[in-house]
């Protein structure tokens, strides 16, 4: 009999199966316009490309532009590159514009897709972002799909690290840029720090394609972005805590696998404080519990973390005497990245590199809450509806599946369970000898750099010849990943297998050619191009013939996307092959969630060694396991995310008062709200309501307005005068500081003040931002033990940061009223004695600029600085905007740099 469900599903589809059938009357009326497009000229693509941007600006709604959308970009791509997207792209594309994510096996091709959808939503000339996993894609898919733009006539742009700032805003300002997620993130906190508009990257959010979505969204948003600069060094404590913590027994300290914690038992604190005290870590009479052992207990942990739950070569490798993270659900060295709140330098003294100081956040921003600033969002990946639940309740995106082209003939053989990893490695050479035996490419899947390494010895040994590619090859990657599909080929790889480039049976075309002309740059292209394509059609078929590309996977991922991503590399567009799991007991997925079973199972049947057990109710089993790993990891990203959402709520507050600042032509509105509201908070303070002028604190009220407001006023006698209230008070002082405010503007001039008035707001701005991200930051880690008290831990955290916030607020209206109340002109006197200095200067420059004449040689650099005549104003204080006089834009700094102010302190940094 059948279920309800599934015979709902034979009579009506299911809901994915619905979503496909929808789209192929679109598709039947893009493929009846490929005639129309056929018959135009290269210049007439460009022509259809402007007359749809105009319709698009003038209302017309893009999804009635999308049937010709489509057709003109399918056939420049037809053009420039020779490839005309099939019918299952351009469905793809029609989800992308749609919002959704579109799961397209490896090898369907996913960057073409993405050019019809970028192609059809730049045509409101708001721009569109495609986002990649690292910048070999954005250079490879800029420059490869920037032909098929550029014959439509729209530009492309690459926003990579490194450039200029001018290349950058060019890169953004292009109708499609491609970048990678970390730049975006990082270009758009670096947005919220700059001074002026025209400085700013990002313009809007409109719409954005992920390439990799699940790697980008779900995977890298545990962590956050941060920018951040340079605290105090502790490098010692490190040190001290690192001799410490292999002292430890395994009755100190309790390790979970499950959850990645690890803490210290009361046995481990009692020891840790005999230690402790012994090396004069903490003061006598002090216990870790007391409050002044903060700082000492947080460094103790993280080096417990460090040595117990991060592993050389699977966590982090050591390159050139730094620790460079690897990311677990790819492979690839995370070069720039650094874990945060001290555990990265805890690692280094581990490894015994140099300790790197900490850093203190200046921005930061998690991927959920950026990629959420997007009108639309689309992704595109391999795998991503097991994860479905998550995107959809955090990013409101939904998951198709969409049709191969060509049905998929990959057989995928059920797991092998064998009692020990020794056992499984053993019968994985076997059967990598067997295929290789018969020339069948083999792509051996495995966890950690440690075990591809361990199986790399072993096929040695073994006298089989293969390749590895792991973080350690991270530069070879393309070249030994195109090289894995080659009659014979063995490739152990961990779980970053075929990103970016495909591995096609007989090996690479475009990478061959590419070698073959670099090796004879005269040499004729077409005809290097069909000898190579010549040979390739005599290797893929002799790899076709063998049964085309093995994987053979060492462990399952406790992700099953990474499982699937690593089959999914065989298979690709028809081709055949086969993929197997070998499992073993030992694994860390089989030991950490519950081998008991299975292993009472095993020992039920009598195994003997080397046997293995296969069954698909093995493989379920597995799956549940992983689906459970997986619930566990989402709802600790919720957790996350729940947190950051507080933040993030003060975070737009922050930036959008910023952008509201650099956009505001004048700010003297603003500035008076402030002032206004500093007297209030004083007239409350010193003469509270409902109190006898006797009670009033009058000297320290005096006290108080000289300092804050800068005014020389009798406060004191205005209180002591018959009848005077709080609002006669407050009308006075109003009265006096518009009055000391609108001499300042007259004589720093209206375009002067008004730029004064900005740097001062926004440098407030920030410094106050950072400290209260920091005050955040330690909130955070103490209010989980909240929860002890039975109280809500996110909700002591929403109500506590919102009082922070507000005090936050309060004391930047101070700061920024006290800074504008103190600022002056500089006098005669100043002025002239910067003159003479200036002078000296430029002579002291002029004669060593002889000198180096003389010298035949180069000027130093520091000549060039002196070449201008730069020099400190006298007093200046860059902590202090009131020391800096009044440089109009183009001015030079007055700290002496020798820049112009808008390029030094007049930015912010």
């Amino acid at each position: 009999m059948l279920g309800i469900g599934t015979l709902a599903k034979k009579v009506f589809g299911t809901p994915n199966d619905r979503k496909i059938k929808a789209t192929r009357p679109l598709v039947e009326k893009i493929n009846a316009l490929e005639e129309e497009f056929l018959a135009l000229t290269d210049d007439g693509l460009k022509q259809k490309t402007e007359e749809l941007r105009k319709r698009a600006i003038d209302g017309e709604s893009l999804d009635d532009l999308l049937p010709e959308a489509f057709a003109n970009c399918r056939e420049g791509a037809r053009r420039t590159l020779g490839l005309r997207a099939f019918d299952t792209q351009l469905m793809s594309a029609i989800f992308l514009h749609q919002g959704n994510i579109s799961e397209q096996k490896t090898g369907e091709g996913k960057t073409l897709t993405a050019t019809l959808a970028a192609y059809l939503n730049a045509l409101t000339g708001k721009g569109v972002h495609v986002v990649t996993v690292n910048e070999y894609l954005v250079k490879r898919d800029a420059d490869w799909m920037g032909k098929v733009f550029a014959s439509l006539g729209l530009t492309t742009g690459a926003a990579v690290s490194g450039m200029t700032e001018e290349d950058k805003r060019a890169a953004y300002d292009c109708d499609v840029t491609y970048a990678t997620n970390n730049e975006l993130g990082f270009d758009y906190l670096r947005d919220n720090m700059k001074s002026e508009l025209s400085q700013i990257f990002q313009k809007q959010h409109n719409f954005a394609i992920v390439d990799e979505v699940d790697s980008i969204l779900i995977d890298e948003a545990r962590t956050p972005l941060i920018i951040s600069g340079p605290s105090q060094d502790r490098s010692e404590m490190y040190k001290i805590v690192d001799d410490v913590i292999p002292l430890l027994q395994e009755s100190h300290y309790e390790l979970d696998e499950k959850t990645r914690n690890v803490t210290f038992t009361d046995e481990g604190n009692e020891f840790l404080e005999q230690e402790l005290h012994s090396r004069g870590l903490l003061e006598e009479g002090l216990t870790m519990y007391d409050p002044e052992s903060t700082t000492i207990v947080h460094h103790v942990n993280q080096g417990l973390r460090a040595h117990k739950l991060f592993q050389r070569d699977k966590d982090y490798i050591v390159r050139d005497g730094e620790v460079m993270l690897i990311d677990e659900f790819t492979g690839r060295m995370m070069s720039g990245r650094r874990l945060s709140d001290g555990l990265h330098q805890a690692i280094e003294a581990k490894e015994g590199c140099q300790i790197q100081p900490e850093n203190v956040t200046l921005a930061s921003v998690t991927f959920q809450n950026y990629f959420r600033l997007y009108d639309k969002l689309a992704g595109m990946t391999g795998t991503a509806e097991t994860e479905a639940e998550e995107f959809a309740e955090i990013y409101g995106l939904g998951v198709v599946v969409v049709p191969t082209n060509v049905p998929v003939a990959r057989v995928d053989e059920d797991d092998q369970v064998y009692r020990s990893a020794l056992e499984k490695y053993q019968a994985m050479i076997e059967k990598v000898k067997e295929a290789n035996a018969i020339g069948q490419p083999v792509l051996v899947g495995t966890t950690s750099i440690e075990k591809s390494e361990m199986l790399s010895q072993m096929l040695t040994e073994a006298g089989i010849k293969h390749n590895v590619l792991n973080a350690r090859q991270h530069e070879q990657e393309a070249q030994i990943v195109a090289d894995a599909g080659k009659f014979g080929a063995v490739t152990i790889a961990t779980n970053m297998a075929g990103r970016g480039t495909d591995i096609q049976l007989g090996g690479n075309v475009e990478l061959k050619v590419i070698e073959a002309l670099d090796a004879d740059p005269d040499a004729d292209p077409v005809a290097i191009r069909e000898k190579i394509e010549a040979e390739h059609a005599d290797e893929k078929k002799k790899v076709l013939d063998a049964g085309g590309l093995y994987v053979l996977a060492s462990e399952r991922h406790e992700s099953r996307r990474i499982d699937n991503q690593l089959r999914g590399r065989s298979g690709r567009q028809g081709d055949p092959g086969r993929s197997s799991f070998y499992l073993s007991l030992e694994d860390d997925l089989m030991r950490i969630f519950g081998s008991e079973r299975l292993e009472k199972v095993l020992t039920t049947l009598g195994l003997k060694e080397g046997e293995a057990i296969v069954h698909p109710w093995v493989n379920k089993s597995l799956e549940r396991a992983q689906a459970k790993v997986e619930g566990r990891n989402f709802d600790i990203r919720k957790q996350l995310l729940k947190f950051d959402d507080v933040m993030n709520d003060q975070r737009k507050v922050i930036f959008g008062q910023r952008r509201d600042i650099m956009e505001a032509a004048d700010l003297q509105e603003i500035t008076a709200d402030m002032r206004e509201q500093v007297i209030d908070d004083l007239i409350d303070q010193f003469m509270p309501p409902k109190t006898y002028a006797d009670q009033w604190d009058t000297q320290g009220f005096q006290a108080a307005v000289a300092d804050q407001l800068n005014l020389d006023v009798p406060v004191a006698a205005w209180c002591e005068e018959e009848g005077v209230d709080d609002e006669v008070i407050r009308e006075r002082l109003v009265e006096a500081s518009e009055n000391m405010m609108a001499q300042k503007a007259e004589q720093f001039g209206p375009e002067s003040m008004r730029n004064i008035e900005k740097q001062v707001l926004l440098q407030a701005i920030d410094g106050k931002w950072r400290d209260h991200l920091l005050t955040l930051e330690h909130l955070r880690s103490v209010v989980g033990f909240r929860g002890y008290a039975q109280r809500d831990p996110l909700n002591e955290y929403k109500n506590e940061s919102f009082q922070l916030f507000e005090s936050m607020l309060d004391s930047l209206r101070t700061e920024v009223t006290q800074k504008l109340g103190q600022i002056r002109p500089m006098t005669e006197e100043e002025q002239q004695q910067i003159l003479s200095q200036m002078q000296e200067r430029q002579a002291a420059a002029q004669v060593n600029a002889a000198q180096a004449a003389e010298d035949n040689s180069e000027a130093p650099a520091s000549t060039a600085a002196a070449a201008s005549g730069s020099t400190a104003v006298a007093g200046f204080d860059e902590n202090d905007p009131s020391t800096w006089g009044t440089p109009a834009r183009n001015d030079e700094c007055p700290c002496g740099s020798g820049k112009k102010f808008k390029h030094c302190h007049g930015k912010l940094a």
